[in-house]
């Protein structure tokens, strides 16, 4: 087999690793900062996608807008607006939770994805809808030397990357993120300092949903927009979550990354084992190292 094969490979791994990592490390931030095991992430991945679809046939059909900014305008508007409802679940449903059992938080997230996946599969097409609104910029492709690679896919893992790492440094290198990170361990005393605890708790809840999004809406030109694409991913992010260790920020990170070039490589040397191999690792490292390959063990 050819080094240019495995090398190619290797990028299309990268570029599903990217949204493995994007989507993980919303997990763990939520998870990490808040201790709420968000089952309804997947939903507000397919959340942001819809959102772009939708933003785009609106000005496309009904204004008769046919502009290019509409995708650039989405990948600012989109986290918002699903951050928005991040905060509403945070506010008015998973509050009154957090006393009690992490069963009932992950079973009320996972009755907000049914609900949405419901609505969503009642008024669009189950098995995908493809979206057209990739800018004239970003269409073509870029001679790697060893392959040709499309335009879109490279853009996409250059801004995942600097979200992921943006974001890791924010919340380990920054004032704000100190502050956070010491609204979780010691609540009472935080807030005895004038730092509104329950504020930093929604905010951070409604960024872990807006990364979701982001990721939606990146990957909405890359396949097709479906009710069900949270619920395909969803699984193996939780996967990838436990294998860099729960509550790890650069741990989501680097086993998305991972995984996902580990993934694109086993479809090049065994591809029946391509769907299975994340969850293969994810044994192994839960019977040899159960905090995960970054987490702490407590």
């Amino acid at each position: 087999m050819s080094m240019q094969v495995i090398l190619a490979q290797a990028l299309l791994g990268l570029n599903v690793g990217v949204f493995y990592a994007m989507l993980s490390l919303g997990l763990a931030v939520i998870f990490g900062l808040l201790n709420i095991i968000n089952f309804a992430h997947g939903a507000m991945y397919m959340l942001g996608a819809f959102i772009a679809l939708i933003g785009y046939s609106f000005l496309e059909k009904w204004l008769g807008i046919n502009i290019q900014i509409g995708f650039w305008a989405s990948l600012v508007i989109v986290p918002l607006l699903v951050g928005l409802l991040g905060v509403l679940i945070e506010r008015f449903l998973l509050r009154r939770l957090y006393q009690l059992d992490h069963i009932y938080g992950l079973l009320l997230t996972f009755g907000i994805t049914l609900i949405l996946q419901g609505l969503f599969s009642n008024y669009f097409n189950v098995s995908g809808t493809p979206y057209p609104g990739q800018p004239e910029s970003l269409s073509g492709v870029v001679n790697l030397g060893f392959m040709y690679f499309p335009t879109y896919r490279l853009f996409a893992i250059v801004v995942s990357l600097i979200v992921c790492f943006a974001t890791w440094f924010f919340i380990e290198h920054t004032k704000l993120g100190s502050r956070l990170r010491a609204g979780v361990e010691n609540p009472d005393l935080t807030q005895a300092f004038g730092l509104n605890v329950p504020l930093m708790v929604t905010l951070t809840f409604a960024f872990g949903a807006g990364l979701a999004g982001l990721a939606g809406v990146l990957a909405a030109p890359i396949y097709s927009v479906s009710p069900l694409m949270g619920a395909d991913l969803i699984i193996v992010v939780f996967a990838v979550v436990v294998i860099g260790g729960m509550g790890s920020i650069m741990g989501a990170i680097l086993s998305g990354l991972a995984l996902g070039l580990i993934e694109g490589l086993t479809k090049v040397f065994y591809p029946p084992a391509a769907s299975t191999v994340i969850f293969f690792l994810m044994v192994l490292v839960l019977l040899f190292r159960p905090a995960g390959l970054f987490g702490k063990e407590k």
